[in-house]
Formats: structure tokens, C-alpha cells, sequence
């Protein structure tokens, strides 16, 4: 890991005991005490995660409208100041560059937050695109530190240290505030499937945000959360992973995604996904869920009644649902919901069930008012 970065947060996690590894080029913490007391501590209270390994790129500029809007699926025209929108970025053929978040705060001043393994591709990506715009494209990842603050007590929580009123971000909005004195931007975002805040601040004040989050979450049973309880939670919650669920080579609507293209406007990939969307996809994500606790890993073969249909794209053993689940892409018309299949593990043919998706409902906020995904 000589060669890994490291996040501000790095003494922090090593002071806390955490399990390090590398992920994405990046050294981060896997766990502190458990990843299943971390996913529990998500889903009933509030887990505390270092996300400062993801990266930021910042368009500015009179076209920053037209050049991003070209480069994402999703409508950044409509956008209200103030609101961030999840989007994919795709090439040509339809594939998906990368799947992020774009932060509108002004018409010409657009942050896209992109993953932490695709930084350098996307920032070349979108730097190679930007000819015959007048925009400046940056890569300003390591002007921040980002830390999410996720779970159905995040609000309770943090408005006891925030400078405003948290009730009043609803879903998909972000505001400059201060968190007992420490200033940034919070966004109520996330990626676990709860309701919850990521709070962009500067690095130099990294170390005071994160202690002071740890040290009100544990008022209320809080806990800080690794990475590997972070990927639980997101597949509990069937979002997708970069470079697991979806690539280069995928489409958005093989990963049920189709919500984030928009035909209105021109994009990178509209012909090619306008063709794709008339003769319908060869391929879909579907949910499995496993008999045992057998645990279906990416690449690993699904059948039905003994042919091959497709395969597995990230699959864990869920502590919330104690139940051995897997998100898996088959082929078209293969199976129905409630069909039985069979993943190969190590060897052996692991009986499984077409559920619908997603595999758990959180307390993600939708506008003002708490409502399940």
C-alpha cells in the first residue's frame, strides 16, 4: 500500500483501530469494530463514513449549462440553483464513463463528484469534450474533505451542531452552512439506502468536522463506518457500483437506469442508447436472493434449469436481511420475479430466488418528508 493515497482522515483511522486497505488506489478503512455492527449502527442510528477518496471536478464558465448537459444523461438545464442531480456519463456506444453526482451553484459554476477509481478518466474525459466551449475544467479533488453522515437519526443528530435548519434540505439539495463552527457545503445525499448528509468541507478543517460528528454520533449510539459496511449498505439498497454493476460496456438501461437519460436534450451516447431503446436490451439487472448464507461474488454463473443466463455483478450475505442476496445481469426474458435459478459457488449450484428490487427500503428523505425509497 506504499503507493496508495491517503485521505486527511488516515491518522484518524489508524488512532480508531480501523482495518485498513487499499480500494481504488486509495488507502481507506475496510471496519473498526465490524462491518455488521457498522451496517446495524447505519440502519438504527447513524454511521460515520471518510469519503474523501471520491473525486470532484469542477466546470466553470458562460457554457458550464450547454458543456454539461453534452456530457451527462440527465437534465442539468432544468436543475434549480442550490440542487444536485445523479446522473450517468456515457460514451459513444451508450456505455457508462461513470455514474455521479452534479452540484449546480450558479449557471456558471457546475461540481461534478465523480469515483474515486475513475478520477483520472473522467477528468480526461471531460477535459477532451470541453474544446469549442468556453468553460474551465478542474480537478480540484483534493481541495476537500468529504465525510456522509447516514442513518435515521442523521438529522436528529447534526442539528444539534448545525447553523441551520436541516429540515429545510430536502432530497437532492445542498447549502453552505457550519457544523459547530467548521464551515462547508452539506448535501442531503448519500449512498446507503437512509436518510443522511455529505458534508464538503476544506482539509485543513478535516480532522474537527470528523471528530466532532464521532463524537455526537456516539452520544446517540453512533459509530464510525468503513468502507465495507458502506458497499453493504448499497447493495442492501440496490444501488449500483462502478466497475461491479456497471462499465464501460454496460448501459443505463441494463442497470435500471433508464430514469436518468433524458432525450430532450442532446448528450454524448444519445443515438447510440435511442437505437438500443427501440429494439429493446439483450440484458437486465435482476436481484437474487440465495438459499443459505452461500455468498454469490461478482463473475460467478446463474442458471436457469441448467442454461446459462448470465452472471452475478456483487453479491454479500445482508445483516439486515439475513439473507445471502446478489444483484445479477441475465439475459432478457430469462426469468420473472419469483422464478428459481442457480448461482455457481466454488463450484457447486446454490438455489436462488428473482426478487423485486430493491432488496431494502431505508428512510431516505423525499422533499421534506421521510418516506421509503
Amino acid at each position: 500500500m506504499t503507493d496508495a493515497k491517503k485521505t486527511p482522515l488516515y491518522d484518524e483511522h489508524v488512532r480508531l483501530g480501523a482495518k485498513m486497505f487499499e480500494f481504488a488506489g486509495w488507502v481507506m478503512p475496510l471496519q473498526y469494530e465490524s462491518i455488521t455492527s457498522e451496517v446495524k449502527a447505519v440502519r438504527e442510528c447513524v454511521g460515520v463514513f471518510d469519503v474523501s477518496h471520491m473525486g470532484e471536478i469542477l466546470i466553470e464558465g458562460p457554457d458550464t449549462v450547454e458543456f454539461v448537459d453534452k456530457m451527462i444523461t440527465n437534465d442539468f438545464s432544468s436543475l434549480k440553483i442550490d440542487h444536485a442531480i445523479y446522473t450517468v456519463m456515457c460514451n459513444e456506444n451508450g456505455g457508462i464513463v461513470d455514474d455521479l453526482l452534479v452540484y449546480k451553484f450558479s449557471k456558471e459554476r457546475a461540481m461534478l463528484v465523480v469515483n474515486a477509481a475513475n478520477i483520472e478518466k473522467d477528468y480526461n474525459w471531460i477535459l477532451s469534450h470541453s474544446k469549442g466551449y468556453n468553460v474551465s475544467v478542474k480537478n480540484v479533488s483534493e481541495d476537500f474533505v468529504l465525510v456522509a453522515f447516514q442513518g435515521p437519526k442523521a438529522q436528529e443528530i447534526l442539528q444539534k451542531i448545525a447553523s441551520i435548519r436541516l429540515e429545510n434540505i430536502e432530497y437532492y439539495h445542498f447549502t453552505e452552512a457550519r457544523i459547530r463552527g467548521v464551515k462547508g457545503y452539506i448535501s442531503r445525499t448519500g449512498y446507503t439506502g437512509e436518510d443522511g448528509f455529505e458534508i464538503f468541507v476544506k482539509p485543513e478543517v478535516g480532522v474537527t468536522l470528523w471528530r466532532t460528528l464521532l463524537e455526537f454520533a456516539a452520544k446517540y449510539g453512533g459509530k464510525p463506518a468503513g468502507l465495507g459496511a458502506r458497499d453493504l449498505c448499497r447493495l442492501e439498497a440496490s444501488y449500483m457500483l462502478y466497475g461491479e454493476d456497471m462499465d464501460e460496456n454496460t448501459t443505463p438501461f441494463e442497470v435500471g437506469l433508464s430514469w436518468v437519460v433524458k432525450f430532450r436534450k442532446d448528450f454524448i451516447g444519445k443515438k447510440a442508447l435511442l437505437e438500443l431503446k427501440e429494439k429493446g436490451v439483450e440484458r437486465r439487472i435482476v436481484g437474487l436472493v440465495l438459499k443459505g448464507k452461500s455468498i454469490a461474488r461478482h463473475g460467478y454463473k446463474v442458471f436457469k434449469e441448467g442454461e446459462e443466463i448470465g452472471k452475478v455483478t456483487s453479491g454479500n450475505y445482508s445483516p439486515t436481511l439475513e439473507k445471502s442476496i446478489a444483484l445479477a445481469i441475465v439475459r432478457s426474458g430469462s426469468v420473472e420475479i419469483g422464478d428459481k435459478v442457480e448461482v455457481e459457488v466454488r463450484g457447486r449450484k446454490i438455489e436462488a430466488e428473482v426478487v423485486k428490487l430493491p432488496f431494502y427500503r431505508g428512510t431516505v428523505k423525499s422533499g421534506k418528508k421521510a418516506k421509503e425509497v
